[in-house]
């Protein structure tokens, strides 16, 4: 089937142009739910049924102008909709065509651990031209995704998105739906980014300050830049892999592109949507529409309107919309540091396309960034106080050192660990990264709240803390100063106890750390209906803690979702057994 937007003169072109041109045409025969012009989400081809099968295999991608190999599912960027039934059973065959070894993980999904898909921890990976049988039952409803967890091949391109109906009545109305995945491209391939980035951790920061800007009065002031610069930070260090490398899709079309989905005015259009970027986090946002947040990372969540969300890299969130005009609306993906974005269209017809709005600012980081906010309110974002008052604070004592080992005694310290937060802050509260002072309401982690009860009202037998560790200028990253190349042992944990985890972060870069196989709640407010998540972005300087029950046996995954950072080591390994006597 062809693409609605497949025009008679790119046809020819295409017919003319070689092979190459033969494998991006395949490349861009997207599937039917990212076609644009879709009418939703539910109609169209999809993957269904309790029989599917995928192919990985070799192609090509391009777009704005950039084309590269890429790694597609069943010939398509993104890979094809799944869409399955609650309390269902599914077997899926994945055949590999490349001629490396490769993977399917499914994202969010509570699989048995063999199923899991992650090489080397709970299944020995599919090698080239084998098949491997996943098969697994579907125990709940909600927004998920899937994508390799073999090398780099989810950063060129093997993602796609899962829809599981609920077996009964969906508590969420709406009217029509749209999946809207979000990722991010570069013709330049992530082994070679990360081997720039060594040389360099700054390799992509176009943006950094100027003299010039100093003499205009614009950023951090003389004082604070020396201050920072003794301190051998950058508080422009926000992205690693920018706007510079990247170019930012919805569901593979970038802006030019204009992917767009129709409604008829007065709708409830949901959508669902997912960041499948490899080293993107993004402001999303449809200027002239309020959003309803529903659920978060597939499970639902009491409805709270919004008018900006910042979805790091591996959540998922589904909002609800409500156009009451026949406009065209531009739905904005902005990358979190601001050296790009993509824009898309809702519209009541094709051929309409949104606006698309100027950047914003780039933000600077702060001191609360570092672990280092000492301001009375803790929650102020005046960089030019902070830098003054936490620079006094370290003069006059030990705890503010960036290296003090005695607050974080765990970590093995080391080459690969740069610094440790002194102070660092419960963030869940907390809007995330340059959204501090936008003029409108801004999702926080704490606006969370479950739609249905948590299912254990335990508390917690223990707690252990776990440091997300970094040189960021020697682009090192560590969970407790260890990767698993080092040899870092796994994390235990009794089958069924409970257990609160917080997650220190270390580093000046928000981490969205995501646990295989469990889903956790975060720890605000009281306990009854805090939300429940299998990832959560742990802002810089920041703490996260969660209340988990491991009620998963096996090994699995416990890692940093932006793709270098796990590919140098921010990953560990959770073990979940039987208490020793049972059976």
């Amino acid at each position: 089937m062809e693409s609605p937007d497949f025009s008679p003169s790119r046809r020819r072109l295409l017919q003319s142009g070689g092979a190459l041109a033969a494998s991006l045409a395949c490349a861009r025969a997207f599937p039917a739910w990212a076609r644009s012009g879709t009418a939703g989400a539910g109609t169209g081809e999809t993957l269904s049924g309790d029989r599917i099968g995928l192919t990985i295999a070799d192609s090509h991608f391009s777009t704005g102008g950039r084309s590269a190999h890429a790694v597609t599912v069943n010939g398509t960027l993104p890979a094809p909709l799944i869409r399955l039934r609650e309390g269902r059973n599914v077997r899926i065959a994945v055949t590999n065509r490349l001629k490396e070894q490769s993977s399917i993980h499914w994202h969010g999904l509570l699989v048995p651990f063999q199923m899991d898909g992650v090489p080397g921890v709970s299944f020995p990976g599919i090698d080239p031209g084998e098949t491997f049988i996943y098969e697994f039952p579907v125990t709940h409803a909600g927004t998920y995704w899937y994508h390799s967890h073999s090398g780099m091949q989810e950063a060129i391109g093997l993602y796609g998105p899962i829809v599981i109906d609920p077996a009964g009545a969906d508590p969420v109305a709406y009217d029509r739906e749209h999946i809207l995945v979000l990722s991010d491209w570069s013709p330049i391939h992530p082994h070679e980014q990360l081997r720039k980035l060594k040389l360099m951790g700054g390799y992509f920061n176009y943006r950094k300050q100027t003299l010039a800007g100093l003499l205009a009065g614009r950023d951090q002031s003389l004082k604070e830049r020396l201050e920072w610069g003794a301190m051998r930070m950058d508080a422009t260090d926000i992205s690693d892999v920018t706007g510079a490398a990247y170019s930012f899709l919805v569901n593979g079309h970038g802006t030019a592109e204009n992917w767009t989905g129709l409604f008829a005015p007065g709708e409830r259009v949901r959508l669902r949507i997912i960041n499948a970027a490899a080293m993107t986090n993004f402001n999303f946002r449809i200027p002239g529409l309020a959003m309803i947040v529903v659920a978060a990372d597939g499970l639902e969540v009491k409805p709270v309107e919004i008018d900006e969300l910042q979805i790091a890299i591996a959540e998922t969130y589904d909002v609800i919309v409500r156009p009451q005009a026949a406009d065209a609306y531009g739905v904005i993906a902005e990358a979190l540091d601001r050296s790009g974005l993509v824009r898309a269209t809702l519209a009541p017809r094709l051929g309409m396309a949104g606006p698309v709005p100027p950047l914003r600012e780039r933000p600077l980081l702060t001191m609360r960034d570092m672990g280092m906010d000492m301001s009375p309110a803790g929650g102020e974002h005046d960089h030019a106080g902070h830098g003054a008052q936490a620079s006094a604070t370290a003069s006059q004592g030990h705890s503010m050192t960036m290296r003090d080992p005695s607050v974080a005694p765990q970590v093995k310290l080391g080459p690969g660990v740069a610094s440790l937060s002194p102070m660092p802050a419960d963030r869940l509260g907390d809007r995330p990264t340059g959204l501090e002072q936008a003029g409108h309401r801004v999702l926080t982690y704490a606006d969370l709240q479950s739609l249905r009860p948590n299912p254990d009202p335990r508390p917690p037998s223990r707690t252990i803390d776990v440091h997300l560790t970094a040189n960021m200028e020697r682009y090192m990253w560590s969970i407790d100063g260890e990767t698993l190349s080092d040899g870092a042992r796994p994390i235990p944990f009794r089958l069924n106890e409970r257990v609160r985890v917080n997650l220190i972060n270390h580093t000046m870069m928000p981490h969205p750390i995501h646990l295989h196989g469990h889903f956790f709640e975060l720890v605000h407010g009281a306990p009854g209906h805090r939300p429940r998540k299998h990832t959560v972005n742990v802002l810089p300087g920041g703490r996260v803690s969660f209340d988990l029950t491991a009620d998963g046996e096996g090994d699995w995954a416990f890692h940093c979702h932006m793709l270098l950072h796990m590919h140098a080591g921010m990953m560990r390994i959770v073990t979940v057994r039987r208490p020793a006597g049972d059976a």
